[in-house]
């Protein structure tokens, strides 16, 4: 699940804010001089004060209410452009932990000349609506290498899922386990996630044992930090190549991505 980062920043509530954000600092600026101070420009007094001045602002931007949104508008791009280039750059130094972590599993052609790297939450619905596209994806390409990041944010139950799935991994059955928590229905139980350890033939006390290894936690956390540093804040997320996604996507995107990352290789 991608959570909005701020619930009034749509309609008209967030253009409502804005507009207020905007005066209030105008208003600020305004009084610090006093607001019947006149204001000078180069040295010369205007004849005009700070008060008159407030007043024309907030008078223009209610007659243009259009201009709020349009500096919002700048405003937001520029924080994507700039979350998008911080990211880029970690995504640069930080290439080898987010590819070769021993620590997280590897499906596909473990020798494969792409990576498909996924950040995901087995209790998200959006992970589990891309998750055939993801099985679709490996089977069309015989050489994409797929790197799964345990990202559990959406409750124990998430926690426990995956410190279980990472405890399959020990026992060589980490694929199967993802696709039967993966392809759950509902939000997990602890019980159910041991059901289906039991169906897949696991040892379950050794599972359990597993679980509590201090390895395991410092995996996942290691995980959450990571995708923070990239600025992944929802579930699920994608690194491919040079590329990275967050939220559902199609299976059209996918092997877009892919192409364009074994193209620049």
């Amino acid at each position: 699940m991608r959570p909005a980062r701020l619930v009034m920043k749509s309609g008209l509530g967030w253009l409502i804010f804005s507009a207020v954000v905007i005066l209030g600092a105008a208003f600020l600026f305004f009084a610090k001089a006093g607001p019947s101070a006149p204001i000078q420009q180069g040295g010369i007094q205007t004849g005009i004060s700070k008060k008159e001045v407030a007043a024309i602002l907030r008078q223009y931007l209610l007659d243009h209410p259009e201009i709020v949104a349009e500096a919002m508008q700048r405003l937001e791009a520029r924080e994507r452009a700039a979350e998008a280039a911080a990211a880029k750059s970690v995504l640069a130094s930080r290439a080898d932990e987010l590819l070769h972590d021993g620590a997280s599993p590897v499906g596909g052609n473990a020798e494969g000349d792409v990576t498909l790297v996924e950040f995901f939450d087995y209790n998200c619905p959006y992970c589990r609506q891309v998750a055939p596209l993801m099985v679709k994806a490996e089977a069309a390409d015989p050489q994409l290498r797929l790197v799964y990041k345990e990202f559990p944010i959406l409750g124990a139950s998430s926690t426990f899922a995956a410190k279980a799935a990472l405890a399959a991994h020990r026992q060589g059955k980490y694929v199967p386990f993802h696709a039967a928590l993966i392809e759950s229905k509902g939000t997990l139980t602890e019980n159910g996630i041991l059901d289906a350890a039991s169906r897949l033939g696991l040892d379950l006390a050794r599972l359990k044992a597993d679980m509590t290894d201090p390895a395991i936690q410092a995996a996942i956390h290691h995980n959450l930090a990571l995708a923070r540093a990239l600025h992944i804040n929802g579930t699920p997320g994608f690194v491919i190549g040079e590329e990275i996604v967050t939220g559902a996507v199609d299976l059209a995107t996918v092997e877009r991505l892919i192409r364009e990352a074994r193209e620049k290789k």
